[in-house]
């Protein structure tokens, strides 16, 4: 059985990279699963345990660091965020595409893990940090602080494209989608030859 594609989809907070997430996740030839990464963070509205994210407490999180079983992880804002590596080998061993939405450092650390022709990075890149800004506050899930956190973080995240393979600008939801299944579909034709 031909082995699947990992896909890492990463870039600031905000930039809507759940939303670009759940739009290809509707073309079926992409043949996608999605990575739950685990984390320590409360649900927000409308997240699904165990579909949108593991949620776990701190002791859970520490023992799976302790146990290796993550191709990345960080702690931001106050919580633990990581990617489970048995999950993901499993998939990807059974010719699935496993599509990783992580943060940059995240993202940076399975580079620098994973190598091979099996693999694509996708950054995504806001029109506009005001843009970005707006986008966070809709979320109108959290606080004052970590709203200046994470778009401080941001500021910072926007110019760390290098070592991507693609960089895709989400200045228009449908467009951006569309980009991006066509970077998926072409790297799975280049895999395939």
């Amino acid at each position: 059985m031909k082995k699947g594609l990992l896909i890492i989809l990463s870039g600031p907070s905000g930039v809507g990279k759940g939303t670009i997430r759940k739009k290809i996740f509707k073309n079926k030839k992409l043949n996608l699963v999605y990575s739950i990464s685990m984390t320590t963070r409360k649900p927000r509205k409308k997240e699904i345990p165990n579909v949108d994210y593991y949620f776990v407490s701190e002791d859970i999180f520490k023992e799976n660091i302790k146990n290796d079983n993550f191709l990345e992880y960080c702690q931001f804002v106050g919580n633990y965020y990581g990617t489970p590596k048995d999950k993901v080998e499993q998939w990807i061993d059974n010719g699935k595409n496993v599509l990783l939405e992580i943060e940059i450092n995240g993202a940076n650390q399975v580079l620098s893990k994973v190598k091979g022709d099996n693999i694509v990075s996708i950054f995504l890149l806001p029109p506009s940090l005001e843009e970005l800004e707006k986008r966070i506050r809709l979320r109108k899930s959290e606080s004052e602080e970590v709203i200046k956190e994470r778009l401080e973080k941001a500021r910072r995240e926007i110019n760390k494209t290098e070592g991507y393979d693609y960089i895709v600008i989400n200045d228009d939801l449908n467009r951006a989608s569309k980009e991006i299944s066509e970077i998926i579909l072409n790297k799975l034709k280049n895999i395939s030859k």
